[in-house]
């Protein structure tokens, strides 16, 4: 009933994808700057190996996220909600689907989507415009709000029509982080980048 609940809720993201007042796709000339780099941080924890004790799991489901290779997404703090819920895309610069994994959980698919484009001043204006920069090998950090650090790496990017659920589906015997955003030029498709928790 949950994975129905975020499909449908996933179908509302649809509509919203490239949702702008008046934002402009950057270029050289007018792409924002990289934020300076991010603060040296504690070496974050790794998935228990087996027989060890999980994650404890944290009262509260906020995430944070950090994806060094993209110029915007530091320490981003990220609800968890339902596709449709505009004002969190919009204050956010990604949300959380409800209903869809946490990385503390053993087999889980922690589903991530946020804008391409967004709204302009505020977190979520071009919060994904570079998630395609993505690679192979790439690392991404998600923060339980235990401050808990759990580190993916990138495996798999491809492309899907808005109506292709399956995405929301865990993947048998994994931790994958799914993050998602709107294919250029014109939205049509939804870009799918996954990740596996680093053992």
């Amino acid at each position: 009933m949950v994975l129905i609940l975020a499909s449908i809720a996933l179908l509302a993201f649809v509509g919203a994808c490239g949702a702008t007042d008046s934002a402009q796709a950057p270029d050289s000339a007018n792409a924002p700057e990289a934020p300076k780099e991010p603060e040296k941080r504690a070496e974050p924890a790794e998935a228990p190996a087996a027989g060890e004790a999980a994650a404890e799991v944290p009262e509260d489901e906020t995430l944070k996220l950090t994806v060094p290779k993209m110029a915007r997404i530091r320490d981003d703090t990220i609800p968890t909600t339902v596709g449709n819920d505009e004002p969190a895309l919009k204050e956010h610069a990604a949300i959380h689907l409800e209903g869809t994994g946490f990385p503390w959980e053993e087999e889980a698919n922690v589903y991530i989507a946020g804008h391409r484009l967004g709204y302009p001043n505020t977190e979520s204006f071009l919060a994904f415009w570079d998630l395609d920069a993505l690679e192979n090998g790439d690392e991404v950090t998600v923060e339980d709000a235990n401050g808990k650090e759990y580190v993916y790496e990138v495996y798999k990017e491809f492309d899907v029509a808005p109506t292709d659920l399956y995405v929301l589906d865990p993947v048998a015997g994994k931790n994958v982080l799914t993050l998602q955003t709107c294919t250029l030029p014109d939205y049509s498709r939804r870009l799918i980048v996954q990740a596996e928790l680093k053992a």
